[in-house]
């Protein structure tokens, strides 16, 4: 398989074998991060098709720094606004109103002129705390809030009890809002 500068190359160079080798050497993984968000394997391929042209339509003027990251961050989107849209009428009960309400107990809302700055701001404060948790803590907070699992499924994975697991997040949260209070950040 091409190496991710070779790939990145390719887009600058506006050669459509860019788009093969993305989707050969990141096609399972970009499919694993919908298919886990959306649990529909049609909606899954359409946005991972889909990253594939916002990748073609970001590269350039963008150059990743890490390429799995940078589809990944796409592919996430694109499947979260998918699902914003599926749910637009209906609220409640789905994997990614149950995480971003227990997120928003920590997390301030942004708002007005400086919600850009902020934003920035929170993103390294973010990085610092996961920077400051240990390894598996880390894992268990990356793969709830940032891949949208299931915590029966993360506690599998882990090979954990569910109730561990709901602690950890727990505290990990907790954690976190004191974090950015102590910051200065407005938190619920």
């Amino acid at each position: 398989m091409m190496d991710d500068s070779r790939i990145i190359e390719l887009y600058w160079k506006r050669s459509e074998q860019a788009v093969s080798e993305t989707a050969l050497k990141y096609g399972n993984y970009c499919n694993a991060v919908a298919y886990r968000i959306l649990n529909d394997r049609g909606d899954a391929e359409e946005c991972v098709n889909d990253t594939w042209l916002r990748a073609w339509n970001s590269m350039p003027p963008h150059r990743p720094a890490a390429l799995p990251a940078f589809l990944a961050r796409i592919t996430r989107n694109l499947c979260l606004n998918r699902c914003e849209k599926q749910n637009a009428a209906k609220r409640g009960g789905g994997v990614i109103t149950a995480v971003l309400e227990e997120l928003e107990e920590c997390i301030p809302a942004c708002g007005g002129v400086e919600q850009s700055v902020d934003q920035k701001m929170l993103t390294a404060l973010l990085n610092r705390f996961l920077e400051g948790q240990n390894g598996e803590n880390r894992r268990l907070f990356v793969l709830r809030y940032w891949y949208l699992c299931p915590v029966k499924e993360i506690a599998e994975q882990s090979g954990m009890g569910i109730s561990k697991v709901k602690m950890r997040l727990m505290r990990m949260r907790n954690e976190l809002k004191e974090l950015l209070a102590g910051e200065g950040y407005s938190v619920p």
